[in-house]
């Protein structure tokens, strides 16, 4: 009996979608909940997994646009679902047999300390990090091929095209390296496995010195060295993209004088992106300058009662998302999207705040920033901050955001026009503070003025209400009181 694999239904205006990449190949044995393809529409990408246990025929190839309910496989149904070789999927034996029930279960919970039976190998598999998400790339491995690992032990830092994560031994035995560094695999491949019956056996005298000396590269691996493993984690952000140098071919050209190497996922995932964004978008920039005396003259006024009450400093940045919030309740069309042929109106006020890391870009989102006080949004960016140079962002701080703040002026910028973060319908740039003579009341002044910048997306957002809008963020900073009066 066999049975259709059709392109689900993603929403009222979603009509067709993107056979993007199939997970199995023609022909292979496939069990129930496996992934099978990823989709993409012109919104968001779908796994679609196996609904029952058999053998795929794949009628639609990879790059194939369907409509949706398009059948673009069959599943074969087993008829004897026993004699499918249901160890495979979680772990790997030498012989074929023992109790392949309680194999399945060593790699299902992260937490098994069960002794499996000798032979059986527990694999290391990539874990699902969200929908949209169907690959990472093996960033870098903390162990070597052949190395006794611990249970709880960090072995390789995976990196997808918008968070990093950390693998730990699901239990103690010896590393046995599938794919190396550099290398993208699947979500849900085996990268690695470990022979929990090398855990039972003592490791040799001659073994002990080996490791202290190659503890610069390697984190130690004797119990005894555990506490070793906070200060290993803090160097995430800073190795990551060099193993993959290392294990591309040609990693240098001709004399030395050019380099090759792999883009990391986050790096090509903000590519597609901004590609994208200007291809769907009618981008076009605005921009006007602010005089910041009256906010500096402010944060000098309050700072240290302000540090003293909330233990944090009171930045630039609370002042620009307050009066971000401001100028989208004056302005509402800003605080809106184009969703196919209708327009989305947000009634919140999420905004996010681009940060930049050694690995790109990322826009953590300041949530409901309208409820917030000053002290919590300057806390909030601290803690987004700390949370990006840790590589400990989620996908959860990434999503929903309804405009975007950029600060390019800690790198020095003096203007620029920067892009919008779709589907949001505008962005703001914040640019360096320079000493410029002025008018002021027929005079020529000396003060702090900053350029502001202002993208928006043309099709939703007109000139007068982008204009208008920039003039808001303008008054609000040159006048701060208009934030607390909502002027």
């Amino acid at each position: 009996m066999s049975l259709d694999v059709k392109v689900p239904a993603s929403g009222e205006s979603i009509t067709s979608a993107n056979v993007a990449r199939w997970h199995k190949k023609n022909g292979d044995s496939v069990r129930k909940g496996e992934v099978l393809v990823t989709l993409e529409t012109d919104k968001v990408s779908n796994e679609l997994e196996a609904a029952t246990d058999g053998t795929l025929e794949i009628l639609v190839g990879e790059g194939k646009e369907v409509a949706i309910g398009a059948v673009i496989a069959r599943l074969e149904e087993s008829s004897n679902p026993a004699a499918d070789k249901p160890s495979p999927p979680e772990t790997v034996s030498e012989k074929a047999s023992p109790a392949p029930e309680k194999v399945e279960d060593s790699p299902a919970t992260p937490s098994p300390a069960p002794t499996p039976a000798k032979g059986e190998l527990i694999q290391l598999k990539v874990p699902a990090s969200g929908e949209s998400i169907t690959s990472a790339n093996v960033a870098a491995w903390r162990k070597k091929d052949g190395d006794p690992v611990e249970k709880g032990e960090v072995l390789v830092t995976l990196e997808t095209d918008k968070v990093s994560n950390e693998l730990e031994a699901p239990a103690s035995g010896i590393l046995k390296i599938l794919t190396p560094e550099g290398e993208e695999v699947a979500i849900g491949a085996t990268i690695a496995t470990i022979d929990p019956a090398g855990a039972n056996d003592a490791p040799p005298p001659a073994k002990e010195p080996v490791h202290p000396q190659s503890a610069p590269k390697s984190a130690p691996v004797a119990a005894v060295e555990k506490p070793a493993e906070t200060p290993r984690m803090k160097p995430d952000l800073t190795v990551l993209n060099a193993p993959a140098e290392k294990d591309t071919k040609p990693a240098e050209e001709g004399d030395g004088r050019t380099t090759r190497r792999k883009m990391s996922m986050l790096r090509r995932k903000i590519a597609q992106h901004l590609v994208n964004a200007q291809q769907t978008a009618a981008i076009l920039t605005t921009f006007n300058e602010v005089d910041m005396t009256a906010v500096m003259e402010l944060r000098k006024q309050v700072q240290e009662e302000f540090m003293k009450k909330h233990g944090v400093k009171l930045g630039f940045m609370s002042f620009f998302v307050k009066a971000v919030v401001q100028a989208l309740k004056d302005v509402p069309t800003l605080n809106g999207r184009i969703e196919g042929n209708e327009v989305i109106q947000n009634h919140f006020y999420d905004i996010g705040v681009a940060i930049g890391t050694e690995k790109g870009l990322i826009v953590p989102v300041l949530r409901d920033a309208d409820q917030s006080s000053f002290a919590g949004v300057e806390r909030e960016i601290l803690e987004f901050a700390g949370k990006a140079r840790d590589g400990k962002i989620t996908i959860e701080d990434l999503q929903g955001g309804v405009f975007t703040i950029s600060n390019g002026g800690v790198y020095g910028s003096l203007l620029s026009t920067p892009i919008l973060n779709p589907p949001q319908s505008g962005i703001l740039g914040m640019h360096t503070i320079q000493q410029r003579p002025v008018a002021l009341d027929g005079q020529v002044a000396i003060r702090p003025m900053m350029y502001l910048a202002l993208s928006y997306d043309h099709r939703l957002v007109d000139g007068k209400e982008a204009v208008t809008f920039l003039i808001r963020i303008k008054d609000c900073l040159e006048s701060p009181a208009r934030l607390l009066l909502e002027m």
